[in-house]
């Protein structure tokens, strides 16, 4: 059965991701066009991939079925004014810029066209990302399961009812790579001034968050589950909970998270005007 011809808008590291997960499940490299302005990123993605490329976004969205918006959000609006008269086939657009919302990809393309707003993450690099979808009416059935395919290629998606949603799932997982990274930074710091070297607290700590986020992902328990079964009455682990808990942990992470998901809604309101 024939792939649908997609082109990239944007040649940067999502778009890198994203091409890299299809042509390994399969997709046909003739299929898929990217375009960008540097010749290194042009050069880089023919290389690698045997895609092809160009530096013209008007022919390459005319001929694609499905056109994946991976540009910066302060050049969105720029971007799509190339592209405009080129999308009378009414092709499937997926936007992949963050805090552009449904409102400004329809004014500025075309309110009738079939248009998703995807939130994706940081590990969509190494195929284990999280992305929020999110429709407007014009997309089909059909149109849902193909934007699916395309970012399951880096890991997984899940489709929002609401756009509001987007802004959570902003907090939830297109932030959230941050803050275990900060609390991997934090452990290995300590670790040292408890006493390990640099690279043994580095390397344990690294392979502890690999190990726990492979459990959560294959255990039929919930993470709350999990962390009982770890915290022996009376032991080490139930200790250290406790300080957290004393410390108030979860206030802190919901104060944190509640402040992304007010700085998207911020930065929607300002990449519109």
């Amino acid at each position: 059965m024939n792939k649908p011809t997609l082109t990239f808008i944007g040649g940067g590291n999502m778009a890198n991701s994203l091409i890299g997960g299809l042509i390994a499940k399969g997709y046909p490299a003739d299929a898929i066009t990217a375009t960008d302005p540097l010749e290194a990123n042009r050069q880089q993605l023919a290389s690698t991939f045997g895609v092809q490329t160009s530096t013209d976004n008007m022919a390459a969205a005319a001929k694609a079925e499905v056109i994946l918006l991976a540009v910066k959000p302060q050049v969105m609006k720029t971007v799509t004014e190339t592209i405009t008269g080129a999308l009378g086939h009414r092709p499937l657009i997926i936007s992949i810029a963050a805090g552009i919302s449904m409102a400004s990809l329809e004014q500025w393309l075309c309110a009738d066209l079939p248009i998703v707003r995807c939130m994706p993450n940081t590990p969509s690099l190494v195929q284990t990302g999280a992305a929020g979808l999110f429709a407007n009416g014009q997309v089909s059935d059909d149109q849902k399961q193909l934007t699916s395919d395309i970012l399951d290629a880096v890991g997984t998606s899940c489709w929002l009812q609401t756009e509001a949603e987007i802004d959570a799932v902003t907090a939830v997982s297109g932030s959230g790579p941050a803050y275990y990274f900060l609390i991997m930074e934090i452990m290995q710091e300590i670790g040292e001034e408890l006493g390990l070297s640099p690279e043994v607290s580095r390397q344990l700590t690294l392979q502890t968050a690999l190990g726990a986020a492979k459990m959560a992902v294959s255990s039929n328990v919930d993470p709350a589950e999990l962390r009982r079964r770890v915290s022996s009455p009376g032991g080490t682990t139930e200790r250290a909970i406790e300080a957290f808990e004393a410390g108030d942990l979860k206030t802190l992470f919901r104060e944190a998270m509640n402040s992304a998901v007010k700085r998207a809604a911020e930065m929607a309101d300002e990449l519109a005007n």
